[in-house]
Order: structure tokens, then sequence, then C-alpha cells
């Protein structure tokens, strides 16, 4: 018979003239090390008390003063691409993740996944013998099929991780958030009032993988990917953590930057010679701001430092853990940011991030009468400019920009079987792409040319292995472009090239501006003028670069980006009408009915009972977001506009019995006009003064309100109690007929 397995023992007719075969499986080689890659979000370069700041962060404390600080490591500046690059080592637009998940452009360097002719780690550790898990942020899933009807073929499992615990999206609710376990979404296992908190939440799920797996097969080391939503907002702790916090950071930014500079150069994380860069336009000095911004911006650094240090204490909860089985000593851990400090807070910070994302801008005046609300359920904040620019002290400009401020963050190293230098500092230029070719080297693990049967694209990094063993020992990492939105940079030999690009400009007309960033470390000295031939250069290298690492077309487009999911084969219909049947699982943003700043009609087909009530429909959170539900007999929506409630309710009961209850939006300019309809008749009206174009990072609900409630007018999911048929949405155009906008016109404007 033919074989389509291989055997290697002897068939016989009888048991007594066969020889038996097992054949031998994948195993690292002796005492491969576990591996854990910690990501934290929106992190700048200072923040860590080990890298300057004076922020409480005891336990990766702990971890640099037994291993390594790297002081010129670098990323892109979004978190998406870093974490493409960091989980393949090749470089960002290669692999399809130009920008952030949430975007296909259409173009091989923008697929809102990762091309499977990158492999991850976690694909190539797995069939080497490892066990892998992710917890935490994914963002490598084009978020249309990011919903509980998939394709999963991007999900964390199918990319290599036998086991996966966390959220898809770029962020999620901190205290309610949007939870999937494998490949299916499960709630969270207890309420804040119960005190739950997401990032507790992932060291419980990481150290119970970590038991199982070392229960059963202690033989097998693990690969660990641990990416914390944490910091990136909403920037939310516990109670007893933000009350720690209350007026440390009165003195300002300006006083909290100088010191956290000096601090710097103490503990040798830069040079005695590094400069403080400029202060960053939009960031004005502190003694000259009113007294409500400044207690804003005091309360928002508050919450973010909170935050931190909570964050702080769950790595330490997994260290303890990792110690209290033996596994420490034998643990390659490899913690670092994605990208330098968000800018996404503008010049005042806000207490609700999504009004960045819909072009408001939120007054001092108005969010200091909610100062209690920072940092709790209540409140979806960033901070300011001026905080983040401390963050990424010495630095300028941000997370987004590719001057250092956006992509030079710290990374740290800790595996005491492996690495005999204690506390010291390594000033070798790398990039994320080194990380791992990084691990493959330190576990012995082999990358495929062929997998899966197909061609894998090379290794874009370096690994940085040598610098476990010395400090001085010569860099192999030569140079490493940049580019993000049209910001781009070309780094070659400690020159930098590097350019601020504004959207809509032409590219052509860029101002380059060119840095001897080995020793003008925070780019304050640009020497265009007084070089111009180098400059060229670096420019005609970032061009060559480009052109090899598909980074082209440049494309500027951000927001817009959002509206080029409306295409065919999605889950968005050429007719713009979506019928959901309940029960089933929340619907995330980009998969459900795009209501956001859009005319819509909704129509819910019921069989109510006497006195039943609940959710027909929600979007959002208790911070933004809407629901229409029963109530008291009625029909109520209520436009949750940032905790400014906006509600009507019909005029007229809903019937007992089969129904069909909806609701009418029709949008204006920056408003809209309500009507509720029962059984086709118009049971109430209003006019919206307001209008949400982006509302929530958590999606859609039918039948409950699944997390932090949207209404105040209800508490929990308040799930509907009668019979909830069919919830039918039709999107509308402007003029009143079917929505048939082409993702090429879709854009900020009707999102």
């Amino acid at each position: 018979m033919k074989r389509f397995e291989p055997f290697e023992g002897k068939i016989g007719r009888t048991l007594a003239d066969s020889t038996p075969w097992w054949p031998t499986p994948a195993h690292p080689k002796e005492g491969a090390p576990n591996v854990v890659v910690i990501l934290i979000d929106d992190l700048g370069f200072s923040h860590f008390s080990c890298f300057g700041s004076d922020l409480a962060t005891p336990n990766i404390d702990a971890l640099a003063a037994g291993g390594l600080r790297y002081s010129n490591f670098h990323v892109t500046p979004l978190c998406s691409p870093t974490r493409a690059a960091l989980l393949t080592g090749r470089n960002h637009h290669s692999v399809g993740m130009r920008g952030i998940s949430n975007w296909s452009s259409g173009f091989p360097s923008m697929r809102g996944h990762v091309s499977n002719h990158a492999s991850t780690m976690a694909e190539v550790m797995r069939d080497s013998g490892y066990t892998t898990f992710a917890v935490g942020k994914w963002h490598l899933v084009s978020m249309e099929n990011s919903s509980s009807a998939g394709p999963f073929d991007q999900w964390p499992l199918a990319r290599g991780f036998d086991r996966y615990y966390g959220f898809l999206d770029g962020e999620t609710d901190q205290f309610a958030p949007d939870l999937v376990y494998d490949n299916h979404r499960v709630e969270p296992p207890r309420s804040v009032a119960d005190g739950y908190h997401l990032s507790e939440d992932l060291v419980d799920h990481a150290l119970e993988f970590i038991h199982d797996a070392k229960s059963i097969r202690p033989d097998r080391p693990f690969f660990n990917y641990f990416a914390f939503g944490a910091m990136h907002a909403p920037h939310q702790a516990p109670a007893e953590y933000l009350a720690r916090h209350r007026g440390r950071y009165d003195e300002g930014w300006d006083v909290a930057r100088d010191r956290w500079f000096a601090r710097q150069k103490e503990l040798g994380i830069i040079d005695a010679n590094t400069e403080l860069a400029p202060r960053n336009p939009g960031v004005e000095p502190w003694e000259s701001l009113p007294e409500n911004q400044k207690k804003l911006a005091c309360r928002l650094q508050e919450a973010f430092a909170a935050f931190l240090e909570h964050t702080d204490a769950q790595i330490g909860r997994l260290v303890k853990g990792l110690e209290e089985i033996d596994e420490l000593d034998n643990t390659l851990i490899l913690l670092m940011s994605d990208n330098g400090a968000s800018q996404e807070g503008g010049p005042f910070g806000v207490l609700h991030e999504m009004k960045y994302f819909n072009l408001l801008m939120e007054s001092p005046d108005e969010a200091v009468k909610r100062l209690g609300d920072i940092g709790g359920p209540s409140s979806h904040s960033n901070y300011p400019w001026g905080w983040a620019q401390a963050g990424n002290t010495p630095f300028k400009w941000y997370k987004q920009n590719t001057h250092e401020g956006g992509v030079h963050v710290p990374l740290i190293a800790h595996w005491p079987r492996g690495i005999e230098a204690k506390g010291e500092v390594r000033r070798q230029f790398h990039y994320v792409t080194d990380i791992a070719p990084t691990v493959y080297e330190s576990t012995g693990v082999n990358v495929p040319d062929v997998y899966r049967g197909l061609e894998q694209m090379p290794l874009a990094g370096t690994s940085i292995a040598y610098t476990f063993s010395g400090e001085n020992v010569m860099n192999p990492r030569t140079k490493q472009y940049f580019e993000m939105g049209g910001h781009r940079a070309m780094y070659r030999e400690g020159w930098k090239a590097v350019t601020r690009h504004v959207p809509g400009v032409s590219f052509d007309d860029d101002r380059w501006e060119l840095y001897h960033v080995a020793v003008d470390h925070s780019e304050c000295h640009d020497l265009a003028s007084s070089n111009p031939e180098l400059l060229a250069e670096l420019i005609d290298l970032w061009w060559s670069d480009a052109d090899e690492y598909s980074v082209l077309p440049l494309d500027d487009r951000g927001f817009e980006l959002f509206g080029a999911r409306f295409r065919e084969n999605s889950p968005h219909p050429p007719s713009r009408h979506y019928t959901y049947y309940p029960p089933l699982n929340p619907i995330p943003p980009q998969a459900a009915a795009g209501i956001g700043g859009r005319s819509w009609d909704l129509d819910a087909v019921i069989d109510r009972p006497t006195g039943a009530e609940g959710v027909v429909m929600a979007f959002g959170t208790e911070n933004a977001g809407v629901s229409l539900f029963v109530q008291d007999d009625r029909l109520v929506f209520d436009y949750n506009f940032f905790n400014d409630h906006h509600i009507v309710e019909s005029g007229e009961p809903v019937p007992t019995g089969p129904s069909v209850i909806g609701l009418r939006f029709r949008r204006g300019k920056n408003d809209a006009d309500v009507a509720l309809t029962i059984d086709g008749r118009e049971a109430g009206s209003y006019h919206l003064p307001v209008l949400m174009r982006m509302m929530s990072t958590i999606g859609m609900s039918i039948g409950r309100d699944q997390g932090s409630p949207v209404s105040r007018r209800y508490e929990g999911e308040f799930a509907f109690e009668g019979k909830l048929e069919r919830v039918d949405i039709q999107l509308v155009s402007q003029d009143g007929t079917e929505e048939k906008v082409t993702a090429a016109r879709e854009g900020m404007a009707r999102q």
C-alpha cells in the first residue's frame, strides 16, 4: 500500500515479525530558554524610572538591574507596524503593515495583516517544539475580520500561537474590555465593581498558561508574547493607584522634564553632552497656563502614572510567578515599548480620546468639572502634549513621527542564565526587527526558507545577542529606514536624515533635516545646509530602501482609510443593508454596520410580553455611544455624546405582542434629526445638536448592552426580555437612497 506518513520500522504479517517505530517530535535544543516578550503601548523613552523618570516602576527597574538596558533602541512610530516587525523580524511595509491593521489600502504595503510569506516567531518556534501563547493586544488582523464570523486565518491561533487571551483591536476599555479567548469572544470574569482590571486578568491567564505547560510538559520551553493594553489610552487604573498619585505632578511638565533629563545623565542612559530638545510646537511653558488647564493636565498625568505603576505591579506578578516555579533563571525576558509617547491627547489632554478622532477640541474649562472621573471607568482619557513630550525626554516629537520622540524607546533584556552582566547599559543602534533574530539565536531555532509551502522573506534584522557578553562590541547594524504617513527618516552609521510630513503637501516639498545622532542624540543641530552632499546621499538611500522593502507608494492618508473597509467580499454588503439575528456575540466596530457619522434606519421585529423591556441595539460604552431600548413601555434612544446624554422617548407605548420598532437617523453637517418609529408610525422625534463620526472601539451589541452600559437609564447589560427576532439596519445616503458610496469616496467626513 502507498504510505502517506513516514515509517522507518518494519511491518510483517504478525507482530512477531514486525518492528515498531515512533517519529521523533520536534524539540528545542537542550537547555533552550523560555522566552517572554513584553510589549508596552505608547510609552516614551524616559517613562520607566530606570530610564530617567520619577514614576513608580520598581519591578521593571529590578529587571533592568538584573539585566541590560538598551539606550539606542528603535521601533516604528505606530503600534501595528511595530508588532508586525517584532513578531516577524521583517520590515513592516514588506509584510503588509504600513499603518494600523484597521486599514487596507489596496497595495502590498498595507493589507491589514501580516503576510503569510513572513512567518512569525510563534509559527517558527512552535514547529521547533516550543509551546506558544499570546496574551493582550493583537491588532494584526484586518479589523473587519475580527468579528465572531471570522475569517480566523490572521487571528493569533492561526499565526502560530497555541493559546490566546486578549483583545484584537488597537485599544479597549480596561474595565470592560472586548475579550477573545482563543477563537471566541468571552465576557470578563468579573465586573469593575468586583475589582476587575484587564491588566490583572491578562497576567492571570499568562500564569495559567505557563502552569499548564510546565506542570504537564516541563521538558518543553514556552514562548509568551505579552502585549499589554497599557499605556495606550484610555488611561485607567484602580482607585487605590489613582489616589497614590494625587498632587505628585503639580509642579508641571517643564520641571519634571528637566529633572528627568538630569537623571538620565546620572543613570548613564544618555551621554553627558546630550542636549534637551527644544519645546515642541503647541507645548506652552507650564507657568503660562491658565489654572484650569494646569488642573486638568495634572490629573491626566496622575492617571497615566497610576496606570503605569499598576502595569509595573502586574509585570512583577508575572516575574514572581516564573520565580516560584523555578523558571525565571532560564527565561529570556525582553521588555520594550511599541512607539513613543502619544500625541492623541492634543494640547490640553482629553477626558474622551475619541474627541480627538472626531476633530473636537475639549476645553479645560469644561473638562475640569469632571476631574474626579479621570482614570476611572467613566473616562477615556489621554494626557496633553506637554506630558507626552516629557515622556519622550530628551527627544522631540511623538508617536506617529519619525523623529526620535516617535521611534526611540526603552528596551530591557533579562536572562540570568544567559546574560552575565547586571545593570549595564548598551548603546549600539538597534531596531525592532532585531528582536526575532535575537530570540532565534538565543533558543537555537532555525528559520525556514519555506513555511507551509510558501517561500519566506529573508529576515531584515540582526541579533543583539552579541551584546549579552560585552559592552564595547562592534555593532553589525549600520542602517535603517523609517516611514509613517509620509514622515520619513534614514539612519546610517550615526547619521540621520529625517522629514516631518504635513498631509496634503507634496512629498517633493518636504524639508529634510540632517543630524549626526551619534553625538547629537536629541536632534538639536540640523546640519542639512552645511552638509548637503551627505543629506542627498541619505535621501537617495531612503528611496532605494523604500523600493527594496515595499514602502511605495507613499501615502499620507490616515482617518479616511477607515472608510476603505467598504469593499467587495467584506462584512459590508454593497446594499449597506445589515440583518442581525440574536443571540449573537458583540460585533467589533469595523465589522458592524457603520452608523458613525452616517444616516441610517433601524427596524427591529419583536414580540413583547406585557411589561418586557431591554436593549434592542447598543454601540459603544458609558463614555460614548448610542443605545435603543424599551423601558417602562416606551421606546427610548440615548445618544451618549461623550457623557452628554441626548434622549428621545416615544410618545406612545410599545405594543404588547408582535410589532416592529425602529429609528430613523438623518445627519446634517454636524448635527442630526432622530425619529422613533412603532409599526411604521413616527412615535417621537428629536434634533441632535451634535454628531459623532467615531464613537468607540467597543462595537455593537444586539439584544443587550455588552460591556459598560451606554445609557444611564439602566444598569448592566439590560438584555431584552421579549423575543427579538431580527434587527435590520440600512445605511442611507444624504438624498435618502441606499448608501452606495464607493470605498474611494469614503472618508473622515463620513466616518
